[in-house]
């Protein structure tokens, strides 16, 4: 275990390409493992800090973060590395990496694009969230194990077998001591869609997520998340859990992890 209880992050710096998990970041599938879930907003923050190092007079936002999950780590120290794979005026296409002892455990590609003024335009079909005061708080701790988990507060409207409608926070910051954007402090948290909606108890089958696409087009607001998540599983061992992402003022994105479901 990392022995870092006492501290109110998912990481703590340790250098400017090193940084080390704290006992939130314990796994579901393994508390001894971290749960992808913070990585996933560490690998969205250095890719727009490693942006604003470079080009500190442009003004990009990431609109989709596509990670793949390469390996489970301990809770020990991770580094990470950033490239630029498609330079660019108004769009630019870079990838992140996150080792652990020298192995690759995820890699992230985000594209970044130029702010234009489409506020006359704005608008979305997805269907509007509940309201939180709809909800039952639910405890994800009583179904799935570790830190992360523990970390986590959900209020969930349960519509059908895989078919959920939750709001999620957390009090936790990603990053001990270090500001980070609304996007990178959302993505810190979502990954949890595939044990809040799953089909099956994790006791009976397992279906860890092989990936995550955040698709976004509005920054979100606040520091709760709204996620409207179906889960589905097909007859040979494959499956997805899709999620609509919401703030309090309405629909901001989507995401997608694929599974792999392999009955123990």
């Amino acid at each position: 275990m990392s022995g870092n209880e006492s501290t109110n992050a998912y990481f703590v710096r340790e250098s400017g390409s090193r940084f080390r998990p704290t006992d939130h970041v314990g796994g579901g599938w393994d508390p001894n493992e971290q749960h992808i879930a913070p990585s996933i907003g560490l690998l969205a923050h250095v890719i727009e800090s490693d942006f604003a190092a470079r080009r500190p007079h442009d003004d990009l936002r990431l609109n989709r973060l596509s990670c793949d999950i390469l390996g489970v780590m301990p809770l020990e120290p991770v580094d990470v590395s950033v490239s630029v794979l498609r330079p660019g005026r108004t769009i630019e296409l870079v990838e992140a990496r996150l080792s652990h002892n020298g192995r690759d455990a995820a890699v992230a590609r985000a594209w970044l694009s130029a702010r234009y003024d489409t506020a006359a335009l704005a608008g979305s079909g997805f269907s509007a969230m509940p309201p939180l005061s709809a909800m039952q708080q639910w405890g994800l701790h009583k179904t799935w194990p570790g830190g992360f988990v523990k970390s986590t507060q959900i209020w969930r409207d349960q519509q059908a077998t895989g078919r959920v409608r939750f709001w999620l926070r957390s009090d936790v910051a990603l990053l001990e001591n270090e500001q980070v954007s609304p996007t990178a402090h959302l993505l810190r948290l979502i990954d949890v869609a595939n044990g809040v909606a799953s089909r099956v108890p994790p006791g009976e089958v397992a279906f860890p997520n092989l990936d995550l696409t955040a698709h976004l087009f509005r920054q979100p607001t606040g520091e709760l998340t709204g996620l409207d998540t179906t889960a589905s599983f097909g007859p040979d061992g494959a499956g997805l859990t899709q999620s609509v992402l919401h703030d309090e003022h309405g629909p901001i994105g989507t995401f997608a992890q694929t599974l792999t479901v392999r009955p123990k």
